[in-house]
């Protein structure tokens, strides 16, 4: 989608603080972190939410997940919270499936 932030951000149009980049995936500091660490993991291919992950596509979200685990076992993060909000009314502010990964507080539980 050409006029979609997370798009942009992985077609480079827009800058991010980069932490991982390959040919499918891109891992980038939140701008507005959450949490001492807050990034989020986008696959660069457009997908609106978790709502539209179907068997065509879902080969990416697990690809994200084993991202997700590498950065934090090589960060020495042992306790962290993945979020990906569905839906306007979850909270999804870009129609782009992202997962945020917080970690480095204690996280209360219920959200929000």
């Amino acid at each position: 989608m050409d006029d979609c932030l997370f798009c942009r951000i992985a077609r480079g149009e827009i800058p991010s603080n980069k932490l991982y980049e390959d040919d499918e995936l891109l891992a980038f500091y939140d701008i507005a972190p959450q949490a001492p660490v807050h990034f989020l993991v986008i696959p660069k291919q457009h997908i609106e939410s978790c709502g539209d992950v179907d068997a065509g596509n879902s080969a990416i979200v697990a690809k994200a997940f084993e991202l997700i685990a590498r950065l934090t076992r090589e960060n020495g993060i042992k306790s962290f919270r993945v979020v990906s909000n569905c839906g306007e009314e979850a909270g999804q502010s870009v129609s782009h499936l992202h997962f945020h990964v917080l970690a480095g507080r204690s996280l209360a539980w219920p959200p929000g």
